[in-house]
This record gives structure tokens, sequence and C-alpha cells, in this order.
């Protein structure tokens, strides 16, 4: 097998690491608000029943999280499977938006309950608060640790081979059982280097700009 052939062959599998990443990421960052929301909640069931199901999320591996979304509908209930990208996506989404929800807390209740008091007295109401004075810091503290989590999601994708979904990593090892060459096993490092690297240069691009919220 050619350079180029397996090259071809690893940039499908590439394909759908980008499809897991950009769906999940486009879907767990809004969720994660959701459910911090849910965890800061005066309601103490609504509180504490959030608050749970991220310890259990965060607490368990993803690849667990994964075959459970994958099996367990059928196995417990009887259910038509679902498709194995459809499975990967909703762990995904589920898992990820959890860790977001502890970042986005932890970056509003960072944030000094002076300037909530100061936005009550010039008579503003607690969602003009939060868009207008809090929103914009909470963003700025939390580019950091959000930028590492998402790094870490890049690499997570190749769990998404436990149920046999064909990404980057499932396209290499495909290759060398088939061929008996193991470098397109190593090729693959190149992939995700090359997008990590964009990636940070992204964020921390965006982090200079946030600069001015630094107070």
């Amino acid at each position: 097998m050619s350079f180029l052939e397996v090259t071809l062959n690893l940039a499908e599998g590439f394909l759908v690491t980008l499809q897991i990443f950009g769906i999940t990421l486009l879907c767990a960052l809004p969720l994660g608000l959701v459910i911090t929301f849910g965890s800061m909640s005066k309601i103490k069931p609504i509180k504490w029943a959030t608050r749970t199901f991220v310890w259990i999320i965060r607490g368990t591996p993803l690849m667990l999280q994964i075959i459970l979304v994958f099996y367990g509908p059928g196995l417990i209930f009887g259910l038509p499977a679902i498709p194995r990208i459809t499975a990967v996506l909703i762990a995904f989404v589920i898992n990820y938006a959890c860790y977001f929800s502890e970042i986005y807390r932890g970056g509003i209740e960072s944030i000094p309950h002076g300037q909530y008091e100061a936005g009550q007295v010039l008579g503003m109401t607690k969602s003009q608060i939060f868009f207008k004075v809090v929103l914009f810091q909470v963003v700025k503290r939390i580019v950091a640790p959000m930028g590492n989590e998402i790094i870490t999601l890049v690499k997570d994708t190749s769990l998404a081979r436990v149920v046999m979904v064909v990404e980057l990593v499932q396209s290499a090892q495909n290759i060398i059982a088939q061929k008996s060459i193991i470098w397109p096993l190593f090729y693959i490092a190149v992939f995700y280097l090359l997008f990590s690297g964009l990636l940070t240069i992204i964020l921390g691009r965006i982090e200079k700009k946030l600069n001015y919220y630094s107070g």
C-alpha cells in the first residue's frame, strides 16, 4: 500500500474524528451551561440531583459510558440498536457537558459577589448583571481550562473505536491488520499534532483578545 493510499484512508478516518469533535463541542458547550445552572440552583433537589449526575459521569470512564449507551437500550429495555456513531456522540456530549459545567461553575463562582451587588444598586436585573457584567469575565477565566478539555477531546475521539466506529486510530489499525505494516500507527500522530497545534493557536488568540476582561 502506497503512502498516498494510506494517507487517503487515514483522511477518511480523520473526517469521522472531526465529526465527533465538532458535534460534541457544538452540543456540549451549551448543555454544560444548562447543567451549571442546575448545579447552582437554589432548589435543593435539582441542585443535588444535578451534582450527583455530574459526579457519576466524571467518576466513570468515557469508554464505559460509550459501551453503556450503545448496548444498554437493547440489553436492558429490548429496544432496537441505535447507530454506532449516534451512541458515541450521545456519550461524548453528556460526558463533556458535565466537565464543561464544572468549569463554568468555577468561573461563575470566582466572580466577586460585590459585582452582583453593584449591578443591583444600578437597577439591573439578574439576567442583565450576568450577561452584561459577569459573562465576559467568566469567559476570560475559563478559556485556559476549557482549552485543556478541548485538546483532550481531540484525543478522546479515538475511544469511538470501542464500538467499531472507524475514526482515525481504527483506520490505522485496519491498515495494519490488512497490510502487516506498522508505520501508519505513527503517521496518525501527525494528524493529531497538527490539529491540536491549530486549536492551541486559536485558543491562544482568543485568550489574548479577552485580556481586557482580566480584572
